[in-house]
């Protein structure tokens, strides 16, 4: 039963190779160690190896074993043992599954009984599907999350996994000597392990995708998810304050002073007043909360730079209520008259700036980018907050979420 239970990992995990490169490469990274039921009820992982009950191996089929071996590879990929930070464990498990099954079928994987399957989630990161999970959800994951147990007293240290990697370097991760002391037992990660872990799977998914995409192997999907996952990944609050601060023009000047001053002219650092226009998407996708958040984070900014905000609300059309303009002296906060939920369209702001013959320092606008875009760029400045992956034609792109 033992060959026979190998034998079919090793088909499956071939399988793979042959015709989806992109998993294939990151299964490989992964070395399979039986265990005992009752440590391990299907298949799991604890990002440094891929754990599995015989038995339950056993009655899958060739075809389900390659949907198992891909999904727990891409736990890993995806770094969910390093991205749930302060999220409710169970709630986040059934979100990263819900994230990783429908992007599997999608890419012709055949899955095996009790995965978690929801319409609706499809195209959507585990942080975005993490709201919709209700504490009481009696949803099981099909695979086992060994990466999110408490770390316990004992094991090897951390310093053991970095070099248990860079023995792995040499070859295609199955060797012994990999998994060191540990052996057939998984283990909680330690907070180093799971920093130095994040590093390695991000660099072999860049490496991965690299190799499938020169066998032309590397579905849309995927390679958006890629994409999108090796993005910088600085916090967009600092990064929107970086490019807010920029528009602040902080200059010498050479005017020539009061006659009282004397008759030299020096040069004095003068500070002048920028004009923003702050553009909220109203068209529901954002939430109310969310919007808060921005605001109050513009908010903070502006008070480190002498900023006029004209403020804009915008489904498929401006809120007629607006716009409101809030001085440099005065704080920047949500009006209480904004409406929407509308459609989306990008055009009404830019159609507005034209007529009023507006040309602002700098333009930020918080949409999740899904709308209709104006076909030419503007001669000013735009930031585009972005909360999802959806692309921009056009403008300076920060990730929100």
């Amino acid at each position: 039963m033992s060959d026979e239970i190998e034998t079919k990992l090793s088909a499956a995990r071939t399988r793979l190779i042959l015709d989806r490169p992109f998993l294939g490469a990151l299964v490989l990274r992964l070395p399979m160690r039986a265990t005992r039921p009752e440590r391990c009820k299907t298949i799991g992982t604890d990002v440094r190896a891929l754990y599995y009950n015989p038995e339950y191996v056993g009655k899958l089929t060739l075809e389900q074993t390659q949907f198992v071996l891909a999904h727990e590879a891409l736990h890993c990929a995806l770094s969910h043992f390093a991205r749930r930070q302060h999220r409710v464990k169970h709630r986040w498990d059934i979100a990263c599954d819900l994230a990783i099954n429908p992007l599997l079928l999608k890419d012709g994987l055949k899955p095996p009984p009790g995965v978690l399957l929801n319409s609706g989630f499809e195209g959507m990161m585990a942080e975005e599907i993490y709201p919709y999970i209700e504490d009481d959800m009696e949803d099981e994951t099909h695979d086992e999350h060994f990466y999110n147990e408490e770390q316990k007293s004992g094991g090897a240290s951390a310093g053991q996994s970095l070099d248990q990697d860079q023995r792995e370097s040499g070859g295609s991760g199955d060797s012994e000597s990999e998994v060191g002391e540990q052996g057939n037992s998984p283990r909680p990660l330690s907070e180093t392990e799971r920093e130095q872990l994040a590093v390695q799977w991000r660099q072999r998914l860049a490496g991965a995708a690299q190799q499938a995409m020169q066998a032309g192997k590397l579905g849309a999907t995927m390679a958006r998810l890629v994409e999108h996952l090796l993005q910088p990944q600085l916090p967009w609050r600092m990064l929107l304050a970086r490019y807010m601060t920029a528009a602040a023009r902080d200059d010498y000047s050479y005017q020539r002073p009061s006659r009282r001053e004397g008759d030299a002219i020096l040069p004095t650092l003068k500070s002048t007043q920028v004009d923003v226009t702050v553009v909220l998407d109203t068209s529901g996708s954002v939430t109310d909360v969310e919007m808060q958040e921005f605001v109050s984070e513009i908010n903070a900014i502006k008070g480190q730079m002498r900023a006029r905000l004209t403020l804009h609300a915008c489904d498929a059309e401006l809120c007629s209520n607006g716009p409101w303009v809030f001085e440099p002296w005065e704080e920047f906060r949500m009006p209480t008259d904004v409406y929407g939920r509308g459609g989306t369209s990008f055009k009404p702001v830019f159609e507005w700036l034209d007529r009023e013959a507006c040309r602002p320092d700098l333009l930020v606008y918080f949409t999740d980018a899904h709308g209709e875009f104006p076909s030419t760029e503007p001669n000013f400045p735009v930031i585009w907050l972005v909360k999802g992956r959806a692309k921009i034609p056009w403008g300076q792109r920060i990730q929100l979420n």
